[in-house]
């Protein structure tokens, strides 16, 4: 059996993964697994990267010898160096406050049309703006995004991986370059921005063990994520779930209508040309910021056991409202989403939780639909994969909203994904994106209920 590591950051938590590919199979090991924990300085939130590093450094080591490993993250995140190719202070969290009042000297609409991303206020062009003028952008040399620093600290070697890269309002639609027209206007260095670097390219040997390469993968953890979907045909949905919801479907090309625009869809970049159709949905984040603030009283399971004895769709939110995106008292926040509009506010955390699952699935629902609409693309079943597929309740609210089956699993897509890119660029495995997914398989299916049945 041939060994790769994934590396698999995400926004709670990092992991080391280790892949077993074999003829016609994919078996993985988590070999280290660590918090992610956001540090708050004088009033700005950072990414603790360096304990982030650490971590995976210690993973590697216990993962033992490895062919190949490769970095996937979360996106929009930098971090920025000098000269020297040092590191410029920690990358700070897209949750911080810093872009809330930002304007781009670019319309929305301009912007839209020439990169195909939707206008988000996390997103690295925002931040980008907000931090213009600063004495650490003025001095910066270059800008790396996370996978893309921890891949240079691995390797030595400086890149932008694509998949990645697209999340940045920085290329032109569906990936091909950096829109440098489009930079200039944003006042923003076109110095500070990377070559770019397709999936699959082999970034170099790793410094501190040289028999092991680094292979740049799809970075984006959801990229990765869509790479792991085990798709039979391309008439799918898929809910990449955890954190954060990413829901759409896969497209040989963007979509830059005006209709898609105002839907708030963006256009990411795939693996091998394909373009990640999707709307942001708050997704987990939501639950996870209730249970923060609950304290340890409740466990998940008691939480979704109460859930799904409570109403059906008594009270729901708008799980795109940005009113949710930062850290804080989120049982506050969605009571008083639920009074602005005349709904009843749960009385205790299982109705609260009933509410945001019922939330979920009633967004994803609205993106499903809305991406059939803009695109064409009929969608005879839903892929929901990450650990949100973990959750039966949130996976059968899913189905019932949906009218669709789900399809939940694998939970690892994201790892699954990593692997099977750094196979591929090895020669272990079939070279086409159906004969990679060949190798997946969903764990659960969940047929929808009708309306009586759901309450």
């Amino acid at each position: 059996m041939n060994r790769l590591a994934a590396v698999d950051l995400g926004a709670s938590s990092g992991r080391v993964i280790v892949g077993s590919v074999g003829s016609g199979t994919v078996h993985l090991t988590e070999v280290a697994r660590f918090a992610n924990t956001p540090v708050q300085v004088q009033g700005t939130l950072h990414w603790d990267i360096l304990g982030l590093y650490q971590g995976i450094l210690d993973g590697l080591d216990a993962a033992g010898p490895v062919q190949s490993v490769g970095v996937d993250s979360w996106a929009v995140d930098y971090g920025l160096l000098d000269g020297d190719g040092r590191l410029l202070g920690n990358p700070v969290h897209y949750r911080d406050a810093r872009t809330d009042t930002v304007v781009s000297p670019v319309p929305a609409a301009a912007h839209y049309a020439a990169t195909g991303i939707a206008n988000q206020p996390f997103n690295t062009v925002f931040q980008l703006l907000a931090a213009g003028g600063t004495a650490q952008l003025d001095t910066a040399r270059t800008l790396l995004l996370i996978p893309d620093l921890i891949t240079y600290w691995l390797s030595g070697t400086i890149g932008a991986e694509r998949t990645n890269a697209s999340t940045t309002g920085l290329l032109t639609a569906g990936g091909g370059a950096w829109d440098l027209p489009l930079v200039a206007r944003l006042g923003i260095r076109a110095s500070l921005l990377p070559p770019l670097r397709d999936p699959g390219t082999v970034a170099g040997p790793m410094l501190h063990a040289p028999e092991t390469l680094v292979t740049t993968v799809a970075s984006h953890d959801t990229a990765s994520a869509v790479v792991g979907v085990p798709a039979r045909t391309d008439r799918f949905a898929y809910i990449s779930c955890g954190t954060w919801s990413l829901v759409g479907v896969e497209l040989p090309s963007p979509v830059l209508t005006t209709g898609s625009f105002e839907a708030g869809f963006t256009n990411e970049t795939g693996v091998d040309g394909t373009v990640r159709y999707l709307r942001n949905v708050m997704g987990l984040w939501l639950l996870q910021e209730c249970m923060r603030a609950w304290g340890p009283a409740v466990t998940l399971s008691d939480l979704l056991s109460g859930a799904a004895a409570a109403p059906a769709r008594r009270s729901v939110v708008d799980a795109t409202d940005p009113r949710f995106l930062a850290p804080g008292d989120m049982p506050a926040r969605i009571a008083a989403a639920l009074k602005e509009t005349d709904q009843p506010v749960p009385a205790d955390p299982y109705a609260m939780t009933r509410c945001i699952l019922d939330s979920l699935a009633l967004a994803y629902r609205r993106a499903i639909d809305d991406a059939r609409r803009l695109t064409g693309r009929p969608v005879d079943v839903v892929h929901l994969v990450g650990g949100g597929a973990q959750n039966a309740l949130l996976c059968q609210l899913t189905a019932d909203a949906c009218e669709l089956p789900v399809e939940a699993g694998p939970v690892e897509a994201g790892a699954l994904g990593n692997i099977l890119v750094q196979a591929r660029a090895l020669g272990l495995i079939p070279a086409d994106l159906p004969s990679m997914r060949a190798l997946l398989r969903s764990s659960r299916r969940y047929e929808p209920r009708a309306a009586q049945a759901v309450g």
